[in-house]
């Protein structure tokens, strides 16, 4: 059977939060017939079995605040290798297009004449849920604000500010060199009590998390021992279990 012109390119994948069964059946069937796999740090290595024993493995990984490849290499490995292969991998942690570079990658690429693919996958945000943290909830929090803790400059975005207003679950993605700015913060809009939680290696068997009041995050975070990568998640919905159980204990009591 004759396989259609979409089906050779460049395929940019999200390898999901960590666990390597929480990829999407389109993910996993074109690592099943990949020739090449460029494959980044937070990318769980065990997606790289799935591939055929002749794959060529390309690692491009970039340790938060350490050593990295840099993205001009990685923008040429992918053009590389896309021009002299037909099923080339870019495997990239979480989904490609929330806080990684999966987007510039494939503006880059198709730039260069090469047909691109977009697979996402599930975002590491949802990785709240591990911790029984619910990004939204009925009666609690109608929306999430997803933002970066650092910004391309290293400072703190000012759209904290803005989200702090809201009552919106705020997701902070490469927010741990920060976390003392991000307690201040709130502390000095007169947030301190807010509910806040850290989750690092979600979905993994060696997943860690703190939950406590978001005054105390960086003095929680330390002696827990969690460090990057990490995403921090603050509002109501850190307790949202707690509230349910109240409710439930209240309901079964009268």
């Amino acid at each position: 059977m004759n396989q259609k012109t979409t089906d050779f390119g460049l395929f940019i994948i999200g390898g999901g939060p960590g666990d390597p069964e929480l990829i999407t059946m389109k993910a996993f069937n074109v690592l099943k017939r990949a020739e090449v796999i460029l494959y980044d740090n937070l990318s769980n290595e065990k997606l790289l079995e799935i591939a055929p024993k002749t794959c060529k493995m390309i690692y491009v990984g970039k340790q938060p605040y350490g050593k990295y490849t840099p993205q001009e290499k990685i923008n040429e490995l992918i053009v590389e290798n896309a021009q002299n292969y037909q099923v080339v991998v870019r495997l990239k942690g979480g989904d490609p297009f929330i806080f990684g570079r999966g987007f510039e990658e494939l503006i880059y690429a198709e730039a260069r004449g090469i047909k691109c693919h977009y697979i996402p996958g599930i975002s590491s945000m949802q990785g709240a849920g591990f911790i029984d943290v619910p990004l939204t909830h009925r009666g609690i929090s109608e929306s999430v604000w997803i933002l970066t803790g650092t910004k391309k400059d290293g400072s703190l975005t000012n759209d904290l500010k803005c989200a702090m207003k809201s009552s919106a679950t705020v997701v902070i993605y490469m927010g741990m060199k920060k976390v003392g700015e991000i307690s201040k913060a709130y502390c000095d809009a007169g947030l301190g009590d807010m509910p806040a939680a850290i989750i690092q290696h979600a979905t993994l068997p060696n997943q860690k998390q703190v939950v406590c009041s978001v005054q105390h995050l960086q003095e929680s975070a330390e002696q827990a021992g969690l460090t990057y990568p990490a995403i921090i998640i603050i509002g109501n919905v850190v307790q949202a279990k707690a509230y349910a159980n109240l409710n439930q204990a209240e309901l079964l009591s009268a």
